[in-house]
């Protein structure tokens, strides 16, 4: 699925005054700070208001239906404001004028404030105008969060109202997952050519390490038939290995009898594919899985079904009445024929995908609403919640049902997104879509992580990485925030190690010379160097850190279908799974990393600086991606890299100085400060 990506322009107080403009972004700006005179707000020429600053806007980011939120401007003086008024608009309506009232006088400007309640959840809009003797001026939504005052009307703030008794399941943020593509894991036995209604034939890998078959067959068509037997046992084989990785959550691709290796087609909702195993073997593994403290979550496809299933049955695999062989079928109604049988709607025009209607009541019955529904069947054998494929293309109502259903079987169970955008303002289809307003998902894939991660590691800054998770964090609920599924890899994309070594020459590569090409020496080792970067960052930042398997053992390749080759069993690379082993286990023995406040600091050029705080240690993560080391000063006397420990003692009265060394993270775990509430 393509991506959509916002992009900001530096403000022209940025370029006045650089690095420093953005350094002070970490800072919060408090009522307290503001009234001493410290007048924080005039280093940016005209800026009024800052929606990430607690002085202007109170709280932070995200609110509950029937929060107060406190707007504070802060103009010049010399300006002579006559009055400014705050609108609010809900999403596709008209906006609201409250009017704010002089507040006093915060250091050389005026304060104004005014307090905003909105009583029911959803996406809410605002800005402000500003009475000037010289003409009304629009306060809108600059870089960083910064205000921009506009002669008309330009970007509007984003306020996100969420239901303050919803609050998604902590157990998956909280931990460590792990996303296993079921064929390419682990098999516990060569395969055998499975038998029974709806299986067609297959090709099957004896050779573990063959490449998958990517050319097309004698119709020009690739047919994904090829497999290499990885089953549900050789999972459980292999937990021991998870274990060892802190893995508190396994995320499968689909499991269920579907004609293509990677089983997005699904044939049959009801059976998990013979290659795979049985139901008792699904059970096992959730019940040994649940004794070393994991959970299982499945992927859902519920968009689509695969024109070999019980339900279209196009070829007549199975001894259903499926939709493409009559319309007396009892699945007729699912499917949108534009001609019966031969046109009808397909996930992006597939035709091996005929999508589904989501709003047909049999449907919804058979997928969660019945007893014995999809959704709560599995629930009930042991699983503990469902990834929505392409969860855009489901309606909001279908993805809340579904929801609510999964709650009643089974009160934490877990409902992620496959969203890759910016999930709280997400459009599909001219529509808006309604994800956390309250009981519709408990957490997206944060593709938007990923892509900034790997942004800034091919060189972009340190400052555009901040400025967008700042985005997310200020738009998302704090509770989703944390509970993002943080992923590098996936089975969509290119693995992380050829997207962080390769160049655009070997981007252009037919697919044959895309199949054989690994790494040289010298750009593998570069390429190692950015994936632990990559995995640090992803590991110290809120939400639950996903492995897609194998990548934490070397495995390169690009996109489908050589991003899902097998996991490397006795050829992995020890060195780096060592790396991930320390991580993981620093990441799932940290209080602070799965719950700690987040603040990013003195963030430009290569050098990216973030603190995570709690009541019981206060974290900086330190990382430059650059080729030459930097200096900078820590607000600390004393700190301990806790990958390394390797210490820091050079301080001074401007702190702790600390070189990075090129292309080196640090975790530090700081002692002492300058700032007595900094602990």
């Amino acid at each position: 699925m393509a991506t959509e990506q916002r992009v900001y322009t530096r403000s022209a107080a940025d370029t006045l005054r650089g690095e420093h403009a953005f350094a002070c972004c970490g800072a919060l700006l408090t009522p307290s700070n503001i009234s001493t005179g410290g007048d924080l707000l005039s280093y940016i020429p005209d800026c009024i208001f800052r929606s990430r600053d607690a002085g202007c806007k109170s709280p932070y980011g995200a609110v509950p239906a029937g929060q107060g939120v406190t707007f504070s401007t802060y103009p010049k003086r010399e300006r002579g404001a006559a009055h400014i008024t705050l609108w609010v608009e809900e999403d596709g309506g008209t906006p609201v004028a409250v009017p704010m009232r002089w507040y006093g006088l915060a250091g050389s400007r005026d304060q104004y404030r005014a307090v905003f309640t909105p009583e029911k959840p959803g996406l809410y809009w605002y800005y402000f105008t500003a009475d000037m003797p010289d003409g009304l001026l629009y306060c809108c939504r600059g870089y960083g969060g910064r205000a921009e005052l506009l002669d008309t009307l330009g970007d509007k703030y984003q306020l996100t109202v969420y239901d303050p008794a919803y609050h998604p399941p902590r157990w998956f943020g909280e931990g460590i997952t792990y996303n296993i593509f079921p064929d390419r894991f682990c098999r516990d036995r060569l395969p055998v050519q499975p038998e029974g209604e709806g299986i067609a034939p297959r090709v099957l890998h004896a050779d573990w390490n063959d490449v998958p078959v990517y050319q097309p067959n004698e119709h020009g068509e690739i047919l994904n038939n090829d497999f290499f037997g990885g089953t549900l046992r050789g999972v459980i084989d292999k937990l021991d290995y998870l274990e060892s990785l802190r893995v508190t959550t396994i995320y499968f691709n689909p499991i269920f009898q579907a004609y293509s290796n990677h089983r997005y087609d699904t044939g049959d909702y009801r059976r998990i594919d013979p290659l795979l195993g049985d139901e008792a073997d699904l059970r096992a593994l959730c019940d040994e899985a649940a004794r070393r403290g994991m959970r299982v979550v499945l992927d859902g496809v519920f968009n689509h079904t695969g024109f070999d299933s019980r339900y279209f049955n196009g070829r007549g695999r199975y001894d259903s009445v499926g939709a493409h062989q009559s319309e007396q079928s009892p699945y007729r109604s699912w499917f949108d024929f534009q001609h019966w049988p031969d046109k009808y709607g397909a996930w992006w025009g597939i035709y091996t995908l005929p999508q589904v209607n989501e709003r047909d009541e049999s449907y919804q019955r058979f997928i969660f609403g019945d007893p014995d529904s999809v959704v709560r069947h599995w629930l009930r054998l042991g699983v503990s919640g469902w990834r929505l494929d392409v969860a855009d293309e489901l309606p909001d109502d279908f993805i809340r049902s579904l929801n609510d259903a999964a709650k009643q079987e089974k009160p934490d169970a877990l409902i992620i997104g496959e969203v890759w955008e910016d999930a709280s303002n997400k459009i599909a289809y001219s529509e808006r879509r309604a994800y956390f307003q309250g009981g519709e998902l408990d957490s997206v894939m944060n593709y938007p992580l990923r892509d900034a991660i790997l942004a800034y590691l091919n060189g972009g800054t340190a400052e555009h990485f901040a400025e967008t998770m700042e985005c997310i964090r200020e738009n998302y609920p704090r509770d989703v925030f944390y509970n993002l599924m943080n992923v590098i890899g996936t089975h969509d994309t290119a693995r992380a190690l050829t997207m962080l070594g390769v160049g655009e020459e070997e981007w252009r590569m037919d697919k044959a010379h895309k199949a054989q090409y690994v790494l040289p020496p010298a750009r593998l080792a570069a390429a190692r160097r950015r994936l632990k970067l990559a995995a640090v960052i992803q590991f110290t930042m809120p939400g639950s850190p996903t492995i897609y398997y194998g990548d934490e053992a070397g495995r390169q390749g690009f996109e489908d279908p050589f991003n899902r080759c097998t996991y490397p069993w006795g050829a992995e690379d020890r060195e780096l799974l060592s790396f991930y082993r320390r991580l993981c286990a620093f990441r799932a023995d940290s209080d602070t990393l799965a719950r700690g406040e987040l603040r990013f600091v003195a963030c430009a050029g290569a050098l990216l600086q973030y603190i995570r705080t709690s009541d019981h240690a206060r974290l900086l993560v330190l990382v430059n991606r650059g080729h030459h080391a930097v200096q900078t000063e820590v607000d600390a006397v004393y700190a301990v890299d806790m990958l390394t420990d390797e210490s820091f003692d050079q301080s001074d009265s401007h702190g702790l100085h600390v070189s990075v060394p090129p292309e080196t993270a640090y975790i530090l775990r700081c002692f002492g400060t300058r700032d007595k509430g900094g602990k």
